[in-house]
């Protein structure tokens, strides 16, 4: 900076807010040369003839650091003292936090300058509001190369013939919070590092003044507990949405095989099985399914279950090393339930299903339904984990036992009586196993004839 007379006044290089104040000033020109160092750049420059009754940049208190006071995994509250501009000097101010991942800022002109861009080549001025033929032709640009030269940082649209601006992304948050000195950050990464800093902005002048910034590491993510799976016990599991939870089966004997059985209560859910890290099963269950496996001495399982998209998942599962003690009865490879138009009265229906070679108790409920009922109207009647216990007593037509070692002839029929004509049931059926785990068949809607 120098005076008319060409006396160097002051001389300053850095990128940090500076300032020059004289005593005693005469009046006349005073020149103001910026050059920038490095590579393009933006500044404000703020004068006056009153610096006493200005003030225009707000005051730090005592103590200008950002202190943080809680950390979490995605949030961090930042506290600072109050500038003395609003207290003791009564002039209206702001605060604004600017959160980012590289580095602190010294001013909050740079933030703006990096919000809006900081490289020249950011975007094409625009003609008419960025500049006039007058502008160039001042600082000696001929006019007529004007439509060569405007268009030199534009890209053209593959799609159409207008010209498209490319702007870089900014990872860099500016917030202003009004005149409160608490401000939690929130929405933040897991075990990531930040960059915190404070800016009191007067509001009148528009200037600002940085307070000395702080940084945080969020906390890491929760690691999730994995569940200990009990050799022969059925463990309720539940996965919400699109996560994932982790089984541990850690058999406490040396065993030939390992087996598991997955009953899906809702939808589908995907099933990983890696035996001492090693992936050896892959796949999607829907319904009840039993995976048995190849044991090793001293093997440990982990099972890895994959929330469905459309919802939560509940599912039972039963790990053990002597399936023939298990609780999961065994299951028919037809879980429906078929009905006889022919069979039909007013009063009654005929049903049939499949059986076991196993000797397991079968029990059936039916429930009046509306004409229309769709079974995906219930959500609770989908839940095929739910047995006999959630039923009314009213519901229930009978428990049997049957089985036949001809897989052919495992098949019982059943007539339910005592029905209203022309109306619509909704039939269950439970097998029972030994350890008294039930497994419903697939609803069947039936319908009584209006006239005999």
């Amino acid at each position: 900076m120098t005076d008319v007379e060409g006396t160097e006044l002051f001389s300053y290089k850095g990128n940090d807010v500076e300032y020059f104040l004289s005593s005693s000033s005469p009046a006349g020109l005073y020149q103001l040369e910026l050059l920038s160092t490095e590579k393009d750049t933006h500044f404000k420059i703020y004068a006056t003839t009153t610096p006493e009754s200005d003030q225009p940049y707000p005051e730090l208190p005592y103590d200008p650091r950002v202190d943080v006071t809680s950390l979490g995994r995605t949030t961090v509250t930042l506290v600072w003292k109050p500038s003395p501009t609003a207290s003791l000097l009564k002039q209206p101010i702001e605060y604004c936090v600017v959160i980012n991942k590289e580095h602190n800022f010294k001013s909050l002109c740079a933030v703006e300058t990096k919000l809006n861009g900081d490289d020249t080549f950011m975007m094409a001025p625009k003609p008419g509001l960025d500049f006039n033929p007058f502008d160039f032709a001042h600082f000696g640009f001929p006019i007529h190369n004007l439509g060569k030269d405007r268009n030199f940082l534009a890209k053209p649209s593959p799609k159409v013939g207008r010209h498209v601006y490319w702007r870089p992304k900014v990872d860099i948050q500016k917030i202003c919070i009004g005149n409160k000195n608490i401000f939690t950050v929130s929405d933040l990464r897991p075990d990531t590092q930040y960059y915190f800093d404070v800016f009191v902005v007067n509001t009148n002048s528009n200037l600002s003044t940085a307070y000395v910034g702080t940084f945080a590491k969020t906390k890491e993510e929760a690691k999730q507990k994995t569940v200990e799976l009990k050799d022969g016990r059925v463990t309720d599991v539940f996965v919400k949405r699109k996560k994932t939870k982790f089984l541990r089966f850690a058999p406490v004997s040396s065993h030939q095989k390992a087996s598991f059985f997955i009953h899906s209560c809702l939808d589908a859910v995907q099933v990983q099985v890696r035996r001492d890290g090693k992936l050896i099963l892959s796949q999607n269950v829907e319904g009840i399914r039993q995976f048995q496996l190849r044991g090793k001495p001293k093997a440990k399982y982990l099972i890895r279950l994959k929330g469905n998209k459309k919802g939560a998942s509940m599912l039972k599962i039963l790990a053990t090393t002597k399936p023939s003690k298990q609780a999961f009865p065994s299951l028919p490879e037809d879980m429906r339930i078929k009905s006889f138009d022919k069979l039909r009265t007013c009063s009654s229906v005929t049903v049939a299903w499949l059986g076991t070679q196993e000797r397991s108790k079968f029990c059936i409920y039916r429930k009046e339904v509306d004409g229309n009922y769709s079974e995906d109207q219930n959500r609770r009647e989908r839940n095929r984990c739910l047995g006999p216990d959630t039923r009314e007593k009213s519901e229930k037509v009978l428990c049997k036992y049957f089985h036949s070692q001809n897989l052919r002839k495992a098949v019982t029929t059943e007539t339910i009586k005592d029905l209203q004509p022309g109306k619509s049931y909704l039939l269950d059926v439970y097998i029972v196993g030994h350890g008294g785990y039930s497994v419903k068949y697939q609803s069947k809607v039936v319908k009584t004839r209006k006239v005999c």
